[in-house]
């Protein structure tokens, strides 16, 4: 399977690198972003797209692939919609369409967040437009798509998150993770959890195409 990886830097790229870095049925992994990375060996291979709303003019590099996971993303906080909109819904539906024409029999899976409205008409603007989102992905022309809806993500294996406020709450909130999963297993999952799931699904597909953090953990 050869898959391209969006957001490999983040918290969850991160986990999913690694995830895919050691399944052996992962073949290559493209990993596209807008800086490289020092860190390129064995199966990884990186695409750097300074402005990755010109993706289609790398079109051609992006043929022949079996799955995208996309883990790219940003946090709402101080943004109004109309921005908001551009980074979330334009530039996800951008990438997918680009890959959809070159890859019909793609697998695309999204890394949403738990409350995503699918009515598009709550009252949450990150919500409504995360929503839309997966609407649209839901839509695409390809073997298959699935939205990923985790709720708090530990992180493992040297995982960190690239925002500050994050990495102090995993920091102070280390020690009690390991117990808060096992209260609460359908509300926190972990990143080798997510990358494990998405690999899963790519290479088998599955029943429900809208997962919460119950449904990965499962996985």
């Amino acid at each position: 399977m050869k898959v391209i990886l969006f957001g490999a830097s983040g918290m969850v790229g991160q986990g999913v690198l690694r995830e895919c870095q050691r399944d052996a049925g992962v073949e290559t992994v493209l990993a596209v972003g807008r800086s490289a990375s020092a860190n390129v060996s064995g199966k990884l291979r990186q695409l750097v797209i300074p402005d990755l709303a010109r993706i289609a003019d790398q079109a051609e590099t992006l043929q022949g692939y079996d799955a995208c996971f996309f883990c790219l993303g940003v946090s709402s906080a101080g943004m109004s919609e109309a921005r908001y909109t551009e980074l979330t819904y334009d530039l996800t539906l951008t990438v997918a369409n680009t890959l959809a024409a070159q890859n019909p029999g793609i697998t695309f899976i999204y890394v949403s967040g738990a409350g995503t409205d699918s009515s598009e008409h709550g009252s949450s603007m990150w919500a409504r437009v995360k929503g839309r989102t997966e609407n649209a992905l839901l839509r695409l022309p390809i073997k298959a798509a699935f939205m990923f809806r985790p709720g708090i993500i530990q992180p493992l294996h040297g995982v960190r998150s690239k925002t500050s406020s994050y990495r102090l709450f995993y920091l102070l909130s280390a020690p009690l993770l390991p117990l808060a999963r096992r209260l609460f297993p359908n509300h926190i999952t972990t990143t080798e959890q997510m990358g494990r799931a998405m690999i899963k699904l790519a290479r088998q597909g599955g029943p429900k195409q809208v997962l919460e953090a119950a449904d990965i953990n499962a996985l």
